[in-house]
């Protein structure tokens, strides 16, 4: 394009945008007299009106255009809670090494001031070979199912400036049947001062959900792009710039890098033969090292406390859902000693009830004891309720109550035919393990002793004629009534 033809286009430009600006400005003051016209009540109507719209158009400006602000980190208990935490889980024999392995696990790091940087990041994206970058001479072991680390492994390295750190290669993320090895690098991660987070190209959704649950921790975080050099300039350029979008207020910088590793084409020979050909791509990690320098340069002693909180939240997390699996076992132990207890019942009673309605003393003791295992205050108000609310949908499921006992005692030989005491005495078991697996699942997701809930999950239990929970209760009935003639037959 010629400069008379630049200058023609740019004279052309100005004056449209000119005669844009006196159009509105012609329509404008139109609007304004036509307005200074109208009586002075609808002129204020108006003008509040007009007012409100600017005011709303602002805010959501605002908020589109706003600054975002780093998300806070994970909260994290202090750590005479969690031990007392993990204390109380051990004294209720449950197990807890791995949780005082990983406490143990962050007094020696503490004391041995050294900066830990582990490398996370999904399979095949070139973690080994980035160590092996960064620490010459260090063999990372893989696997034979696509060049996978298994296990945890740590290398020293040295930092441009000459200071120390310990590189760790972890798992690979979406490995398939990795669970574990996935569990196992995320806890190194957090474990470590610094995390370099590689990918090999645009971050996919799952990619992108594992920096932020990085990040969410506040630890100093680097998204590093391998294998840079398959990218011509401008097409790097670009796919840097789509990273740095997905990785802003999670990421401290984005790097594009290449770790080297090596690389296999063809070469013909004069003689017109053809041979693989393998060799080492030399590493590209300049930026890297530089931006792992910025990170790092305040030390071990500066950093540990992010280190320490990064730890301590993790495990604060796990040992909630250890909890939670604890209370679950627990819940079914009283839930199964309460079945067991209204079985014994029913079988001792002269003349069962028709109406199958439940022992008010012994479900007022089951919902205590589960209100209290839950750590739920209940009041003798709120168990009075709820016992007489679980009583009237009892009278109204018993009749399924007994055909769900009937239907199922057929399905077990000899069962059936031994009379209606058994019969009553396995719904009796199966009401009080629905009331309590109903009252458990309630209380644990709500914390508190919620009626309609327990009541429509009993209803749902109560009419559930399937499952293998059927012939433990069944099995349960007549270990009892197995006792209970045992037993008369010794006092004969």
């Amino acid at each position: 394009m010629t400069r008379r033809t630049r200058l023609l286009l740019a004279a052309i430009a100005v004056a449209a945008l000119l005669w844009l600006l006196f159009a509105a400005a012609e329509r404008a003051l139109a609007l304004a007299q036509r307005f200074l016209a109208l009586p002075a009540w609808l002129q204020w109507t108006l003008g509040a009106v007009l007012l409100v719209f600017a005011a709303a158009g602002l805010s959501v400006l605002w908020w589109l255009l706003r600054p975002r602000r780093r998300r806070r980190p994970v909260p994290a208990p202090d750590r005479a809670s969690l031990e007392r935490r993990i204390g109380a889980l051990r004294e209720r024999g449950t197990g807890t090494g791995e949780l005082d392995a990983e406490l143990a696990e962050l007094d020696r790091r503490r004391a041995a001031q050294r900066v830990y940087v582990a490398l996370f990041g999904e399979i095949s994206t070139g973690k080994s070979s980035l160590i092996r970058a960064l620490a010459p001479g260090a063999l990372a072991a893989s696997d034979a199912r696509g060049g996978t680390t298994r296990d945890v492994r740590h290398y020293d390295g040295r930092l441009p400036d000459g200071r120390p750190l310990v590189l760790a290669d972890v798992p690979g993320s979406r490995e398939a049947g990795g669970e574990a090895h996935e569990a196992m690098a995320r806890q190194e991660a957090l474990r470590a001062h610094a995390v370099v987070y590689l990918c090999a190209g645009d971050l996919t959704r799952t990619q992108a959900d594992e920096l932020r649950w990085l990040s969410g921790f506040g630890k100093p975080l680097l998204l590093a792009l391998n294998k840079a050099d398959q990218w011509n300039e401008a097409e790097r350029a670009q796919l840097l710039e789509r990273l740095r979008r997905q990785a802003r207020g999670h990421a401290a910088a984005v790097v594009a890098i290449s770790a080297g590793g090596s690389e296999r084409f063809q070469r013909r020979l004069a003689d017109g033969s053809v041979e693989q050909v393998e060799r080492q791509r030399t590493p590209a990690i300049a930026p890297l090292l530089q931006a792992l320098d910025r990170l790092t340069a305040p030390g071990a002693e500066k950093l540990e406390p992010l280190r320490e909180h990064a730890v301590l939240a993790g495990l604060h997390e796990r040992t909630g859902a250890l909890e939670t699996q604890t209370r679950a076992a627990e819940a079914e132990r009283i839930v199964r000693k309460y079945a067991r207890r209204a079985v014994v019942g029913a079988l001792a009673a002269v003349a069962p009830g028709s109406d199958l309605v439940i022992q008010g003393a012994l479900a007022a003791s089951l919902t205590r004891e589960l209100a209290a295992l839950h750590g739920v205050r209940a009041t003798e108000v709120q168990v009075e309720d709820f016992v007489r609310q679980a009583r009237l949908t009892l009278r109204t499921g018993s009749s399924i109550a007994l055909a769900v006992a009937g239907n199922a005692l057929k399905a077990f030989p000899g069962l059936g035919t031994l009379g209606g005491g058994v019969l009553h005495a396995f719904a009796y078991a199966l009401i009080f393990d629905s009331m309590g697996r109903a009252l458990a699942a309630s209380l644990a997701e709500r914390n508190t002793l919620d009626q309609e809930d327990a009541g429509a999950r009993l209803k749902a239990l109560l009419a559930d004629d399937h499952g293998p929970r059927l012939r433990e209760l069944a099995t349960l009935t007549m270990e009892a009534w197995r006792e209970r003639d045992a037993g008369h037959a010794g006092g004969d």
